[in-house]
């Protein structure tokens, strides 16, 4: 039989990962999988048994790409007409580190309810200090 696991008996782990030196795109991969629970022997698709991910250093990350800077755009619109806000990757790296890699790792999870929820798992430091040191911190990869 197949062993489906249900919300009350999803067990969480605190998840610390370090940015420092690592590819973007190649961390957040791993975060959308942590945040998912799809590393978990338990993992059902549809409920959320990932654990919380904290990421640290998120402004020293490396990024590749010459002109990526430039030219990505990330687009957010109100619902009004003419209301499209864009917002360069450089731009957003510089001032909003924390809303660019959240930004990234949304596109990596579904587009449900369950998505919404597993978002809220991930939190994201510019610097080397976090407030969630009173939870049990696993050190990630």
């Amino acid at each position: 039989m197949t062993k489906i696991t249900k919300p009350n008996e999803v067990k969480r782990d605190w998840i610390v990962l370090d940015a420092t030196g690592k590819r973007f795109g190649r961390l957040l991969t791993e975060v959308a999988t942590l945040l998912r629970g799809k590393h978990k022997p338990s993992y059902t698709p549809n409920v959320d048994c990932g654990d919380y991910v904290i990421i640290i250093n998120a402004s020293k990350a490396e990024f590749t790409g010459a002109n990526k800077a430039e030219q990505k755009l990330y687009h957010r619109h109100s619902g009004y007409f003419g209301s499209v806000k864009s917002e360069k990757f450089g731009d957003l790296l510089v001032n909003n580190p924390v809303k660019l890699y959240k930004l990234a790792v949304r596109g990596m999870l579904p587009k449900t309810k369950l998505g919404k929820e597993m978002i809220k798992k991930l939190k994201v430091y510019e610097g080397s200090e976090h407030p969630h040191t009173a939870q049990i911190a696993k050190e990630g990869k």
